[in-house]
């Protein structure tokens, strides 16, 4: 069984939210919060494997409240949830450690699809998300890759093919076709590359290769 938390100020959004994901059998609500702070003390309280958390909220924003669940050092993973398809909130979101971006006008399916994919401990963005987030970090200057993660030259020559790959938004299965490699050799890469530049999941592993400069965005992959 899969614990969700919902963390949003409107009662009927969280309402929604929660019918959608107790109509499955592997999903249960197991605490609701109307701001940031309150939601610290749930998460604490409750356990929850995945928080779907609002970006704009009283008291506490859900980007200061999801920088605060992952620096706790917890099992909680976080799935931003918001009407705000804007870069700001987007790259502080990511930044701050969340591992998904959807709007909530996404389907319902999406939405199930999402929690299961974080709970599993991979990560999730929309499209138009992945977008933002290479449009935001290619506006910024350039920097030194070895500054932003000494870790990379840790990597051997396989290990940072499969970095910048992730961050071209492929599954394990599309890098297993890309590298003519079996898909489980490649799960094993990932989870180096993560281990070994200390990443959290495959949403920091794409921030830092863009921050990095592994990849430009517009050249092929």
């Amino acid at each position: 069984m899969i614990r969700v938390a919902l963390v949003d100020d409107q009662v009927m959004v969280r309402a929604g939210f929660r019918m959608i994901l107790e109509s499955e059998p592997d999903l249960t609500v197991v605490g609701e919060a109307g701001d940031g702070r309150d939601a610290l003390d749930v998460i604490a309280r409750c356990s929850p494997d995945v928080v779907l958390m609002d970006v704009r909220m009283p008291v506490m924003d859900g980007i200061e409240a999801t920088r605060r669940v992952v620096a706790s050092g917890g099992h909680a993973r976080v799935l931003i949830l918001t009407t705000f398809d804007l870069d700001d909130y987007v790259y502080a979101a990511l930044r701050a450690g969340a591992s998904g971006f959807l709007l909530k006008d996404a389907p319902a399916e999406q939405l199930i699809n999402a929690v299961r994919v974080i709970a599993a401990g991979d990560a999730l963005l929309a499209p138009s998300v992945t977008r933002l987030l290479i449009e935001e970090v290619s506006r910024r200057p350039a920097v030194d890759a070895n500054a932003v993660a000494p870790g990379l030259a840790e990597l051997t020559q396989r290990e940072l093919e499969v970095l910048k790959l992730m961050a071209r938004g492929m599954s394990n299965g599309e890098i297993a076709t890309q590298l003519y490699l079996g898909e489980a050799t490649v799960k094993t890469h990932v989870g180096r590359v993560l281990t070994k530049l200390n990443l959290r999941d495959r949403v920091q592993a794409v921030v830092l290769a863009y921050e990095a400069g592994l990849v430009v965005p517009g050249e092929p992959a």
